[in-house]
């Protein structure tokens, strides 16, 4: 099982007009986190896109091919490109090129977005929401397998034998689709045989097991093979040496984060009963000692059969040594241990099999 960090690089928002001040910071910390994880030989980073002041990252490429630059071995993805809003042509020109100065390590994960800021700020009508996905995704998918392409659709203007240059590293880049557990996700991307990823940020972890079985099921039935079947989850993780004492630190941060998103989607306030429900052991909060989360992402995959992990890190404005730490832990003690079980449980497994 691949093991990784994402984030969505979360920011106090600027206070003086004009001025890039706190995204600048938020930046440079961005660069130390992602260079930690590779240093710690984690798999995957993920960025995040968005179009709002408490985030400082709206173009993931452009932090992706910075990362490029001072990392060696760890995957490069977005997490998510908000598809719909964007032009799936520049998108794979923006990921060849990450690909490029990596070596190979881009990836995409495409999605419609958890926000709708970037539909208005770009142009695009809501009431489109669906179908600009459906649309976008299959120029994107044609765009990445071949050069020259015609294509026509009804929300881009249409492509008529022409270039799409420069290509990437790999003979294709990964393209993963992002779901927050709608049915209709799991079946088009198992459909399309494209890895999905399932963000769990809320409830109980078992309430998503039909949402991976109809994955697994309809990918199945599409034909394609069962080793080819990728798919992983990612939670809000935070780590410390003391599951009491993190927890109090990070509370106040988590809270503060989830009532600004929630005054936005009519969520009541949030409180420390529900922190520590979600943090209990079959909740979908990953905070807590080493020994707590090994334990938690140990219970996602028996429930899933999962190929890969992320860690959603950096969770509101946490300070900066406090996120290091976290990932610090995350691969230095969660990472060898969950490699170490699921490998024994795989050798289990084939042994059976044979």
């Amino acid at each position: 099982m691949e093991l990784g960090i994402m984030t969505f690089a979360d920011m106090t928002p600027e206070t003086l007009p004009g001025r890039g001040i706190n995204a600048y910071q938020r930046l440079k910390d961005l660069m130390e986190e992602i260079k930690l994880a590779d240093q710690l030989g984690l798999d995957v980073f993920g960025i995040g896109e968005h179009h709002r002041p408490d985030y400082a990252v709206s173009s993931p490429a452009i932090i992706l091919a910075a990362a490029a630059m001072i990392t060696k071995n760890i995957k490069l993805t977005s997490a998510v490109t908000v598809l719909s809003s964007d032009d799936p042509v520049r998108v794979f020109q923006n990921f060849s090129e990450v690909d490029l100065l990596s070596g190979g390590r881009a990836e995409i994960m495409a999605g419609r977005g958890s926000f709708i800021e970037s539909y208005p700020l770009f142009g695009f009508d809501l009431d489109d929401y669906d179908e600009l996905f459906t649309e976008k995704l299959e120029l994107l998918l044609k765009v990445n397998t071949s050069t020259k392409i015609s294509w026509k659709g009804k929300h881009r203007a249409s492509i008529d034998n022409r270039g799409v240059y420069p290509r990437p590293y790999q003979s294709a880049i990964p393209v993963w689709i992002a779901a927050g557990g709608t049915p209709a996700s799991a079946v088009r991307a198992a459909t399309l045989g494209l890895p999905l990823t399932l963000a769990i940020i809320g409830g109980r972890p078992e309430q998503f097991v039909p949402f991976i079985n109809l994955y697994k099921e309809t990918w199945k039935k599409a034909g394609h093979a069962a080793s080819q079947l990728q798919f992983g989850v990612n939670n809000h993780v935070f780590i410390g040496e003391d599951s009491k004492k993190i927890s109090d630190e990070f509370y106040p941060y988590y809270a503060t984060m989830m009532d600004r998103v929630g005054r936005d989607r009519g969520w009541p306030p949030h409180t420390r009963q529900q922190f520590e429900y979600s943090r209990s052991p079959n909740g979908a909060l990953m905070v807590g000692s080493v020994q707590e989360v090994i334990d938690k992402i140990l219970y996602e995959h028996e429930l899933f059969g999962n190929t890969r992990f992320l860690a959603q890190a950096s969770i509101g404005n946490v300070p900066h040594s406090l996120v290091m730490k976290s990932i610090e832990l995350f691969g230095d003690k969660v990472a060898p241990a969950i490699r170490k079980e699921v490998g024994l449980k795989n050798k289990i497994s084939k042994g059976i099999a044979g």
